[in-house]
Formats: structure tokens, sequence, C-alpha cells
């Protein structure tokens, strides 16, 4: 039969594959997220009967989705590209309904607005949707899979609609195919404008997988890749220091997604000048890494920021000033600044 490995929020299926890992979604965890949590794929009599541990088998990536949001919008999953992402597949969808209707004299559904189908993903939190399983394929079963979602007109509104879903088995998995047409990153920022949805956990349980001999554990690796990463570049050694230690204080969730040049034996460009050399130097090359190029914040950094503007920097690479800072005092050791 094989082993299936699945990514989920608060048990709603949103992408899945069987005998291999599939999706690489270990972007959207760090490694405090790798846990044990108990599987439906996992023989729990038989371990309870042999005095065993089922161990390894339950292995997984959990954490919550308020915690995953951040990390969707460092990836480009933003609202706003979510949006694009809809009315594109609401576009497709339109215009293959459209061809149909006109083959048999009809007219097709309009489409849910962007706006319209985020109201209604989020109007039931996904915890309350039931998840019992429904094995009866008659009249009541249909219904009874369909629950708060048997308006089929309304249904038709939201693209890749189709009335014959085979794989639902309860009211929850048939939502899961409803809003399920697009990316799951996309369907996560989605449900996340429901607070109630934001203690869920998203779960990618790879135990099951690797136990069974279908992918190996190296595959399942936390952390942003290093193509989704963005490269800062600073006039010194200190700014580096600073900012790293900043993020591991103030945005842990996400520090992995910054990188820094290496200073461990000096600054390889350091001062405004060596800088403003080095940005216009990679702007010029199409390097395709993601570079962010940080001035101080006097007349010389903010002279080179300008400069730099005028370059109209390509996409991946963006220019900004540090924050003005009107003094500081140590305390425990750490900097206690006080931003203007």
């Amino acid at each position: 039969m094989g082993t299936e490995i699945v990514l989920e929020v608060g048990g709603l299926t949103l992408d899945w594959s069987k005998n291999s890992r599939g999706i690489d979604h270990g972007v959207l965890f760090q490694e405090k997220d790798r846990k044990r949590i108990r599987s439906d794929q996992i023989n729990y009599d038989y371990y309870r009967e042999h005095n065993e541990d089922p161990g390894a088998m339950e292995v997984a990536f959990c954490r919550p989705l308020r915690e995953i949001i951040p990390r969707l919008d460092l990836l480009g999953f933003t609202l706003d590209q979510v949006s694009r992402e809809y009315m594109g597949s609401a576009q497709t969808w339109r215009e293959e309904c459209q061809a149909m209707a006109d083959e048999e004299g009809k007219s097709a559904p309009d489409m849910m607005t962007f706006a319209e189908f985020c109201e209604f993903a989020t109007a039931h939190p996904v915890l309350t949707l039931d998840d019992t399983f429904i094995s009866s394929i008659d009249a009541k079963g249909e219904a009874q899979v369909r629950g708060r979602f048997g308006d089929e007109t309304a249904m038709q509104r939201i693209p890749c609609f189709s009335p014959y879903d085979s794989n639902a088995y309860s009211e929850r998995s048939y939502f899961g195919g409803l809003i399920g047409f697009m990316h799951p990153y996309s369907t996560l920022r989605v449900l996340a404008l429901n607070k109630a949805n934001l203690d869920a956990n998203v779960v990618w349980q790879y135990g099951p997988l690797v136990e069974s001999g279908w992918a190996s554990e190296r595959e399942f690796m936390p952390d942003a890749r290093r193509n989704q990463t963005f490269l800062v570049a600073t006039e010194g050694s200190s700014d580096v220091h600073i900012l790293k230690h900043a993020l591991s204080l103030l945005r842990p969730e996400v520090a992995d997604f910054f990188r820094f040049i290496d200073v461990r034996d000096g600054h390889p460009f350091s001062g405004t000048g060596n800088l403003l050399k080095f940005a216009e130097g990679l702007a010029k090359i199409d390097v395709h890494n993601q570079v962010v190029f940080l001035f101080d914040n006097d007349a010389e950094g903010f002279d080179a920021y300008q400069r730099l503007l005028r370059l109209n920097l390509p996409p991946n690479m963006r220019t900004m000033v540090l924050p003005r800072f009107h003094g500081y005092s140590v305390k425990s050791g750490l900097m206690d600044i006080t931003t203007v």
C-alpha cells in the first residue's frame, strides 16, 4: 500500500506525497520544531504488545501557524502575491467554464473575488470542521461529507470546483478540496486571516516515510535554503555582530533567512566607499542572490545610499541606511538602543 507524507494545518491536508518526500517543506521550520507526534500510520497496538517505543516513527516538524506567517512573507507568499495567484487561477477557470458553457448553450458562473474567497475560506476555523470519517457514498453520506458546504451554487464560484470529489471523506477534507487549488503556502496565508487558525499546528510528519525506507532522514532538513536567504552587506564588522545578535533576540523565528559577509578575518570591503563599489560591481555582473546593502546613517552613508538608488538596482537587490539612534546604555552586557 505504501506510505504517505502530508503537510497539514489543524488536520487539514495541504500537500501530500506517497512513497517519496515530494515537495521539500523544510523551509517552513527550524530545528526546534522537530518533535514527536502521534501518527495514524503507526500500529500502536503492535508497539504496546511488544513493549516497544515507536521512537523515530513519530518524528515530525511541527510549528503553530502564527509562527509560519513571517517565513511565508519572506518566501514571497504575501497577501498581495496570493491575491495575484488567486486571480490568475480564477481567470483561467473562468475561461474553461465559459468554453464548456458555450457548447451547452449556458452561461458560466462568476468567480468569487479574492476578498470573497478569503471570507469563505476563513468563515469557519479549521479545527471546528468535522473530521469524522464517512464511508457511505449514498445521498446521506454525501450530505454529511459536504456538511456546511452543501450549497453547490455558491461552491461553483470557487475556481476549479468539481461536484465529484471522490477523495473527500469528511467535512474537513471536503473543505480542503474546495480551497486546495492554490500553492499550499498561499492556502496557509489565507487561512491565517482567521485568528482562530493561528494556534493550529502546521505539521510535516516524515517519521513513517523514513522508517519504511522510502526516504532518508537527511532529506528532511529545517531552515531557509541558500537560494531563499538574503545576504546583508554592511560597512563594518560591528554592524554584522550587532545585527546578528539583534535578529537572534528579536526575530529568532526568521533569523536563518539572513546571511552576512564573513568578517572573522576582517571585513573584506569596510567603509562606505568600498561597500558602494562592491554594490556597483554586483549590480553590473547580474548576480542572482537576494542582497541588501546597508549603509551607516551619516552624511557619507546617506550619499552612497542615494548614489546606489540612481543605479536602478535589479529586483533582487535593495539598499537602505541604518536607523538613527540617540544614545544607548549597556544592560546585562547588551545594548539597549532607542530608535528615533
